[in-house]
């Protein structure tokens, strides 16, 4: 009965989690695919290929020991701290790019203390859900609530270490992007501001819904533990 109470006090904080953020992904969408994203899509036509625009951050940011890989099968960008490699999505057709690509590169330049932690802690993280859930199905696991009071302990540092690593290269991508913009003189002035105002835009909606997913993946975890304890 216990894990039951624990899943739907869960449960309620992520609705009420969920209204204070304001997440609408839908409203995202919605910019993406509007009339004037259409027109920055075009506007960004004309600047370098993705591999270009990669080079041009990581050596702004001195850092040019990153590997740079164009992943054309993908939608999602993506910097591995282990193996210092950026993967470059099939973005090339997005104005959003110039920031995505920012701040993949922000990533890379980020504490790597902090970066390997987050590397090592996530794994242990998704490990232990898998074995103590393995266990639980089976009949095999003693203390199940201090495994629980574990698994939330676990959650709450992952949470922590995710949210910074993501909020940090969120909040900056922008201005390494306009410095770009700036200096490379492709766009004018006003075209540039345009461009920053559809960034801001979608980073107040953007960084909210990464917080919340994080929230979410971590909850949805817990949640199904609970269940998992309360079943067998």
């Amino acid at each position: 009965m216990e894990f039951i109470i624990v899943a739907i006090i869960v449960v309620i904080f992520l609705v009420i989690t969920k209204s204070i953020f304001g997440v609408s992904l839908k409203e995202i969408k919605q910019l993406v695919d509007s009339t004037k994203s259409k027109k920055l899509d075009e506007l960004t036509k004309k600047y370098p290929d993705n591999k270009e625009i990669c080079k041009w951050y990581l050596k702004k940011l001195n850092n040019k020991d990153v590997q740079i890989e164009e992943n054309e099968g993908k939608e999602n960008c993506l910097y591995i701290a282990v193996t210092n490699k950026i993967l470059i999505a099939n973005v090339r057709n997005s104005y959003t790019r110039i920031q995505t690509i920012a701040h993949e590169c922000l990533h890379s330049v980020q504490g790597k203390k902090i970066l390997m932690s987050n590397f090592i802690f996530s794994n242990i993280y998704l490990l232990y859900f898998a074995v103590i859930s393995i266990l639980a199905i089976f009949k095999l696991l003693p203390y199940k609530m201090l495994f629980l009071g574990i698994q939330i302990f676990l959650s709450m540092v992952y949470l922590l270490i995710r949210n910074y690593l993501e909020n940090d290269a969120m909040t900056k991508a922008r201005y390494l992007a306009k410095d770009y913009m700036d200096e490379i003189q492709i766009s004018s002035k006003d075209e540039i501001n345009e461009i920053v105002s559809e960034f801001d835009k979608i980073n107040l909606i953007g960084i909210r819904a990464t917080n919340y997913q994080l929230f979410l993946n971590v909850s949805v975890k817990i949640v199904l533990f609970c269940i998992i304890c309360a079943i067998f």
